[in-house]
């Protein structure tokens, strides 16, 4: 790879976009200069309306490095329960154009600028500086590999990322969900939120360091470096969350100085007391500087991560269960974990009611269907009470851990070991066996 690369983000689709550009671009369908500030305001009817024409596309370009536009009611957090809308700016060029019913917005900047905003939204700009070393080294090979990845499909790499029977649905997502940009904005790739969340020069120390620097494989490939909120203890294998691959360096640890120790979390015996107890991990932390180094003020809305509980009563399992899958299952019997990953999250649910029974799956899918934004993991056990005589519970109760997917790099757990005095690199080689720091540019 010669230089640094450039990457398209998609803010935003939406049937109106207003934007304000506060400095001067360069308008591809004007030919000349669109001074700024101007506000303007993109619909879209099967084409963009701008000034009194339509286009299918329009291009904002911009020779000064801090060129900088404003967006208006951009979402994040979609159907997560922090959902909110806020104003965003963004530095680099702007790209409009008509797609799913709606104007999308791109903003389009080089690699390590995209890298200075995923660090400072994606946790505290004030986090340990390892630690933010850590991050952009994973946050950088993630999204240079997704390019890669997309750029070079073969027929090794197309797997089917939905597939349902009579019986079964089986779901799993990824940034594969987009054509015309390379990530989006939102947790569904990374938070990606321009210069809205507030850099420090510990941030642009933390980039700089490890500028160009990624992981590799043994392949010399480009990790596909995922991360979460919390493992929960054990970290999950990429395959039990989306495609049927293994990553070498993706493999099952427990989150702790002794990674080699932990159950067997695939058997239910060994997931049920693992989640119902309080193991060691670096992630078991309830320390409050530690924890503001992770959580943004709204990501701090969620009090308990580790271990969590969340209670239904039958109708309102029902009830939910029927509008998030659009399947009628009457009342619910039972929820059964029937497949378990490596940290103990559940692959394959069945949903047993009075009218229907299916099999549901990957671990997002479970998440989504089981709750009205997203549960924090698909790592619990089920327990019920208050049976009507018929065999049908009136209340359940989740027990889980964990918050995300639990795939790489544990977010909590690495600003412990951070504080714990471990450098970026001995915290990438723990949540990244076998993976190599490798300058790319």
């Amino acid at each position: 790879m010669q230089g640094e690369p450039t990457i398209k983000v998609g803010i935003l689709n939406a049937p109106q976009v207003r934007v304000s550009l506060l400095q001067p671009y360069k308008c591809n369908a004007l030919k000349e200069t669109a001074a700024g500030p101007q506000t303007f305001t993109a619909t879209c009817d099967g084409m963009i309306e701008w000034q009194g024409k339509h286009y299918s596309m329009l291009m904002f370009t911009s020779d000064t490095e801090d060129a900088t536009f404003e967006v208006y009611d951009v979402t994040i957090g979609v159907n997560f329960h922090w959902e909110r809308r806020e104003t965003q700016r963004f530095r680099g060029n702007v790209m409009l154009i008509v797609e799913n019913g709606g104007v999308t917005l791109i903003n389009i900047l080089p690699v390590e600028s995209y890298l200075t905003s995923v660090i400072s939204s994606e946790m505290s700009a004030s986090a340990n500086l390892e630690f933010l070393k850590a991050h952009a080294v994973i946050s950088r090979s993630w999204i240079l590999a997704q390019i890669d990845k997309h750029e070079h499909k073969d027929s090794d790499c197309e797997y089917a990322a939905f597939t349902q029977t009579a019986d079964e649905i089986i779901r799993w997502y990824d940034r594969d969900d987009h054509v015309n940009f390379d990530v989006c904005a939102d947790d569904h790739c990374q938070r990606y939120q321009g210069t809205t969340r507030q850099t420090t020069p510990t941030v642009e120390q933390a980039i700089e360091a490890t500028r160009g620097l990624v992981l590799t494989d043994n392949s010399s490939n480009l990790c596909d470096a995922r991360f979460s909120k919390c493992c929960g203890g054990v970290f999950e294998e990429f395959e039990n969350c989306w495609e049927p691959r293994h990553h070498h360096y993706l493999e099952a640890c427990r989150d702790s100085e002794n990674a080699s120790n932990f159950p067997d979390l695939r058997k239910e015996e060994n997931a049920r007391k693992w989640i119902l107890g309080m193991p060691d991990a670096f992630c078991k932390t309830s320390d409050a500087q530690i924890l503001s180094q992770v959580l943004n003020n709204y990501d701090q809305e969620t009090s308990d991560f580790y271990r969590w509980t969340v209670e239904y009563s039958q109708q309102e399992l029902a009830e939910l269960i029927r509008n998030r899958s659009g399947i009628d299952f009457g009342e619910i019997i039972s929820l059964e974990p029937l497949e378990r990953g490596t940290s103990g999250r559940i692959v394959r649910l069945r949903i047993t009611g009075s009218k229907r029974t299916m099999i549901i799956g990957k671990e997002l899918e479970i998440r989504r269907t089981l709750s009205t934004s997203h549960l924090y993991s698909s790592a619990f056990v089920v327990e019920t009470s208050e049976h009507d005589g018929n065999g049908i519970p009136g209340r359940f109760t989740l027990h889980g851990a964990g918050w995300g997917h639990g795939v790489g790099l544990c977010q909590i757990g690495a600003a412990v070991m951070s504080a714990k005095g471990y450098t970026y690199d001995k915290i990438l080689s723990h949540y990244f066996p076998g993976a190599t720091l490798t300058n790319l540019y």
